[in-house]
């Protein structure tokens, strides 16, 4: 079997903004679309636009440009979003419930269909029609559901023991909002999101922001 080509992380994180840019052109009735337009869009040159097509295959024509539902289309095949994938959450704090409550993953292909805690003034009560059930309950519910994927939203000192649980229970995609870098084996996926560190980076920009500010008014004085 030939051995998968490695695409760069980069590149596979901008895939889904290529697709949201994609579904808005194809909502607002533009069939066809050029590279150095997705590039203005992606903030990034048209070369690099191709380049990150190349990898994946020839979507476009020369002197042309590319047919926006199509591409949409195949970025959508590639994403997997031509696949139904179901979703466990464990954690049903006031993160894992807005998770649930996220209606917009559904329109994607990604459905909630458990939801698990300790807590027993949340165990029972329901997230939109979904029970909540005790933690002990999920490996009687993976036994008897297909998951591909676990959201993870405890507490960070839990955050390995459920992450060894899932992945032990045959699931292979990881979606983990815990303060802890999982390392997990070759054959699971996950994904690190850490939300501490997004708001950090945001406050640095802004941080710069208001530095220009301030320099620009004691230039003016």
């Amino acid at each position: 079997m030939a051995q998968q080509k490695k695409i760069p992380d980069i590149v596979i994180k901008r895939l889904p903004i290529y697709y949201r840019f994609l579904t808005n052109l194809h909502q607002m009735g533009i069939s066809r679309v050029s590279s150095s337009d997705l590039g203005k869009k992606m903030g990034i040159t048209s070369s690099q636009v191709r380049q990150d097509f190349f990898n994946f295959g020839s979507f476009g024509l020369q002197g042309y440009g590319y047919d926006v539902e199509q591409l949409r289309q195949e970025i959508g095949n590639i994403l997997g979003l031509n696949k139904q994938r179901t979703m466990i959450i464990i954690g049903a704090g006031h993160l894992g419930q807005a998770l649930a409550r996220h209606s917009a993953f559904e329109k994607e292909g990604y459905s909630v269909v458990g939801v698990f805690d300790v807590n027993p003034h949340l165990v029972g009560t329901k997230i939109r029609d979904i029970d909540i059930q005790h933690v002990n309950k999920i490996s009687q519910f993976c036994r008897e559901n297909k998951v591909d994927i676990a959201v993870i939203t405890v507490p960070r000192t839990y955050a390995k023991d459920v992450a060894d649980l899932v992945i032990s229970l045959g699931i292979r995609g990881i979606w983990n909002f815990t303060s802890v870098k999982l390392n997990v084996p070759e054959d699971v996926a996950v994904e690190n999101i850490h939300l501490s560190d997004s708001l950090m980076t945001l406050g640095y920009y802004v941080k710069c922001l208001h530095e220009r500010e301030e320099e620009q008014e004691e230039q003016e004085e």
